[in-house]
C-alpha cells in the first residue's frame, strides 16, 4: 500500500490537505472519497482506508477548511470563510473529486461523508451528484426547522458580539449539550462517539479535534442544514443515485435513529430510486471506530460492491447494444 498527500489550490488561494491511500501499482475498481466531521481530520480514517485499499478500492480523505492540516496551515481552526463558508466547502470537495478522476478516468468514485460531512456531502449531491457513483451518508443527523433558525440568528448575535474569527464556546455548548445524556456513568464529555474507550482517549489526546469552532462556522452549519432540508434542493439530487446510510442506534446527532430516518423519508419522497440504509444496535456516533467496526467495514464495503457490480452490469449491457447496432 502506498499512503502519500498533497496540497490542492482553491480558487481563492486556499491549500486544502489531501491524503491518498491506494495500492501500488493496481488501478483500484473504485475510489472512496471521504469527507469528515466536524472537530476532526481525515487522518482518523486510516483504518477504514487501509481495509478497503486490500480490497482494491483506493481512498482520500482531505481536511476541510479550519480543520487537520489545512486549518493549520492557513492558522485558523473551526473556520470555512468570511463568505457563503458551506458551499465554500462542497466547492472544495467538488475540486477534490476533479483531482480524483483525473487521476483514475472511467473509475466509479463514491463519496462518503461522516457528521458534518455527510451535510456537506448531501448538500454537495445537490450541486454536483452527477460526479460521483454513490452517496454514504454516516453518523448524519441534525433537526431541522426552528432549531435550526434559532441556531442562525444565535450565531448571528454572537458574530456581531465578539466577532466572525471569535471561537464560541457559547455556541459548542449549544451544539453539543445533551450528547452524553443517555449513556450511564460516562467517563468523559466525548463517550458519545464511541463505546471503545481507547478511539475515545485517542480523539481526547488528539491536538486536531475536539477544538471550539469559530462564530461564523456555527451560522454556515446551519445554513447548510437548512440547505440539505429545502425539499426543492433535495429534488435536484440525481434520482438514480445509490445512497447508502448507516448510524448507530444510540447516537445522539441523529436522534437515536430519528433524525436519520427523517432525512431517508425526504430523500425517498422527492422521488429517489435507491436509498438503503442499515441501523447498528447500540452503536454510537463513530460506527467507523466502534467496538464492532470491522462488521461495519464489511457491510458499506458490501454496498459498495453491489454498486460497483450494478455499474459493471450495465456497461456490459450498453456494450452489447452497441455491438448489435
Amino acid at each position: 500500500m502506498i499512503k502519500s498527500f498533497e496540497w490542492l489550490k482553491m480558487d481563492d488561494g486556499t491549500e486544502v490537505y489531501l491524503r491518498k491511500w491506494e495500492k501500488d501499482g493496481t488501478k483500484p475498481e473504485a475510489v472512496l472519497h471521504i469527507a469528515h466531521g466536524m472537530a476532526e481530520h481525515g487522518e482518523r480514517y486510516e483504518q477504514f482506508a487501509r481495509f478497503l485499499v486490500a480490497k482494491g478500492i483506493a481512498v482520500f480523505a482531505n481536511d476541510h477548511r479550519g480543520h487537520g492540516k489545512t486549518g493549520e496551515k492557513a492558522g485558523l481552526m473551526g473556520f470555512f470563510a468570511e463568505e457563503n463558508g458551506f458551499d465554500r466547502v462542497v466547492a472544495d470537495l467538488y475540486a477534490v473529486n476533479c483531482r480524483i478522476r483525473s487521476l483514475y478516468p472511467g473509475v466509479p468514485v463514491f463519496l462518503l461523508g461522516h457528521s458534518m460531512g455527510s451535510f456537506l456531502a448531501l448538500r454537495y449531491c445537490q450541486i454536483y451528484g452527477e460526479s460521483i457513483r454513490g452517496l454514504i451518508p454516516s453518523g448524519t443527523g441534525g433537526k431541522g426547522g426552528r432549531a435550526v433558525k434559532l441556531g442562525k440568528m444565535l450565531a448571528r448575535l454572537e458574530m456581531l458580539r465578539k466577532g466572525k474569527r471569535a471561537p464560541s464556546p457559547f455556541l459548542a455548548g449549544l451544539v453539543f449539550a445533551g450528547y452524553n445524556r443517555k449513556i450511564r456513568n460516562p467517563k468523559t464529555l466525548f463517550d458519545w462517539l464511541s463505546r471503545d474507550e481507547q478511539t475515545v482517549r485517542a480523539y481526547i489526546d488528539d491536538p486536531l479535534c475536539g477544538f471550539v469552532c469559530i462564530a461564523s462556522f456555527y451560522y454556515d452549519l446551519f445554513t447548510g442544514l437548512e440547505l440539505i432540508r429545502d425539499p426543492r434542493l433535495i429534488r435536484q439530487i440525481p434520482k438514480n443515485l445509490p445512497v447508502f446510510f448507516f448510524s448507530g442506534t444510540e447516537d445522539p446527532v441523529g436522534g437515536y435513529a430519528k433524525e436519520v430516518k427523517k432525512m431517508i423519508r425526504s430523500l425517498k419522497e422527492s422521488g429517489m430510486e435507491n436509498v438503503e440504509s442499515r441501523f447498528f444496535p447500540g452503536g454510537r456516533h463513530e460506527m467507523l471506530n466502534e467496538i464492532n467496526r470491522e462488521e461495519v467495514f464489511e457491510t458499506v464495503y458490501g454496498w459498495m460492491e453491489r454498486q460497483i457490480g450494478a455499474l459493471t452490469e450495465g456497461n456490459e449491457k450498453n456494450a452489447g447494444t452497441d455491438e448489435a447496432t
